[in-house]
């Protein structure tokens, strides 16, 4: 029964991978169709700054949207490697998730509680980040001594 759960676990990890690539090509193959379509009508329609700004965010956000897609697909191919979750890839998916988030935002019409959350779930994710490969590192060293 327990070879049984294995190979069902790495064959819907191994579909879950093909199709998170899948899904990463069309975004980014979409997102050079966008961008090629507006390059062609839209450049010259950008006549203020803040056209410019909301056109430059749209690209960064579908960047980093593909990046996200990447993220998780490393989180996946790591699970399927140690059979584990590592905690530093989810908080670099949910950091990049945030990013992305915060890029779309309109701060003129956000009230201040809004703000003060999401600052708050950055600095959150930042030190847990940091506490982790804090962490890892000091984990390292310390096997690097006992060898």
């Amino acid at each position: 029964m327990e070879r049984l759960m294995r190979l069902f676990e790495r064959g819907i990890l191994h579909i879950a991978q093909i199709l998170l690539m899948l899904v990463i090509l069309a975004a980014v193959i979409e997102l050079w169709y966008l961008f090629i379509t507006a390059i062609h009508d839209r450049v010259l329609e950008i006549d203020s700054i803040p056209m410019l700004m909301q056109a430059v965010q749209r690209a960064f956000s579908g960047i980093l949207l593909v990046v996200l897609g990447l993220e998780l697909l490393e989180t996946l191919r790591a699970y399927f490697t140690d059979h584990r979750v590592k905690l530093e890839l989810v908080i670099v998916v949910a950091l990049i998730a945030v990013s992305r988030h915060v890029i779309n935002l309109d701060f003129e019409h956000l009230s201040g509680p809004s703000i003060a959350g999401i600052a708050a779930i950055i600095v959150a994710l930042t030190a847990g980040y940091y506490l982790i490969r804090k962490a890892s590192a000091s984990r390292d060293a310390d096997g690097a001594v006992s060898r």
